[in-house]
């Protein structure tokens, strides 16, 4: 994506893990190997039953990024319809298990109304390992009609998310779904998941509020972007350095507590994607990075943490300075990463 707006332009669509594609289609092969009892992402290596729980597998195919196989789902309905299930197996290039669920309680809340009320979360096994999983369940969602609940998993490369949502007076079969498919979701190398807990916050030092300014553009290196330097899956408290209010809504920015001097990230959905402020490699100002389902956008170098009116600027497409990527890379389901640098336009 060659542009901030054009980078930023899924934020204003429904968020990817809360809605199912409405288009029903047989399993993508590139996506989803079927086997006799299971469906199987092959590439991130996790399989789930085809009937689990009361459940069975209604549709499959790839959320977006047709023919990448990095943001795939799964779709189970109980025999009635009345329970819907969706198994998301996706390729955020920032992954954090902690993120997605910290993001998924506030779209469910936003989406759900007020009386929704958040009746667990915490930290769950999955695949035999303790720990490994994140379990959400809200209740008197949608005025008392729902009851929802959510799985996080971050194994590897690749984050697994489990929604789960059906009446009120049959709560139990939705815990049961959800239990279910955690308890026989099947992982390859089960030594590739990633302990996780849910986020926790502490208090926030002030942060300077004046603007920062963008350091003279350099050529973008054609490498791999270096992993943002912060603790994920709920490793160390967070805390929350200011708001950003766009056209959209608004968005926490977010450091490690304690920490003045590391990386500032800023979730805007939940499905993956996350403006990163990171500390230059010479130490000299903090480089933007947009990251997304299987691509990451790399923007220049400011002297200092924008503001958060700059960085509302940069997510409504409307911040000219920094206007284009220097560099695009895209991440094959495989672990390969394309990085294409973009011709950069007089200013």
């Amino acid at each position: 994506m060659a542009t901030i707006a054009s980078a930023t332009a899924l934020l204003s669509a429904a968020a990817l893990c809360i809605a199912i594609p409405s288009i029903a289609h047989a399993a993508d092969a590139e996506a989803w190997t079927p086997t006799d009892s299971a469906i199987r992402a092959v590439s991130a290596g996790i399989a789930l039953p085809q009937t689990v729980a009361g459940l069975s597998l209604s549709k499959s195919g790839e959320a977006s990024n047709g023919g990448r196989a990095v943001d795939n789902y799964a779709q189970y309905l109980s025999e009635d319809g009345a329970i819907q299930a969706t198994l998301y197996v996706y390729l955020p290039t920032y992954a954090d298990a902690s993120l997605a669920a910290y993001m998924t309680d506030k779209a469910v809340m936003e989406r759900f109304g007020a009386k929704t009320r958040r009746t667990a979360y915490a930290s769950a096994p999955v695949a035999g390992r303790a720990d490994s999983a994140i379990r959400a369940v809200y209740d008197d969602a949608a005025d008392g009609a729902l009851t929802t609940a959510a799985g996080f998993v971050h194994a590897g490369r690749w984050i697994v998310k489990i929604r789960v949502t059906g009446p009120t007076e049959r709560r139990g079969e939705v815990l049961a779904g959800l239990d279910g498919m955690l308890a026989n979701l099947s992982v390859d190398d089960t030594a590739s998941l990633h302990a996780t807990a849910p986020a926790s916050f502490a208090a926030c030092p002030a942060a300077p509020t004046a603007d920062a300014r963008l350091t003279p553009a350099k050529p973008a290196q054609e490498a791999a972007p270096q992993d943002v330097r912060i603790p994920r899956d709920g490793k160390d408290a967070l805390c929350i350095r200011g708001t950003v209010a766009t056209a959209e809504g608004h968005y926490d920015m977010l450091q490690q507590a304690g920490r003045s001097d590391g990386a500032i990230i800023v979730p805007v959905d939940d499905s993956g994607t996350v403006l990163a402020f990171d500390p230059a490699a010479n130490g000299a100002g903090y480089k933007l990075s947009i990251h997304m389902v299987g691509q990451t956008d790399l923007y220049g170098v400011y002297d200092k943490v924008p503001s958060p009116h700059q960085i509302a600027a940069i997510i409504d497409g409307k911040d000219t300075q920094t206007a284009e990527a220097q560099a695009v890379a895209t991440y094959a389901a495989n672990g390969e990463v394309t990085v294409s640098r973009l011709a950069q336009k007089g200013r």
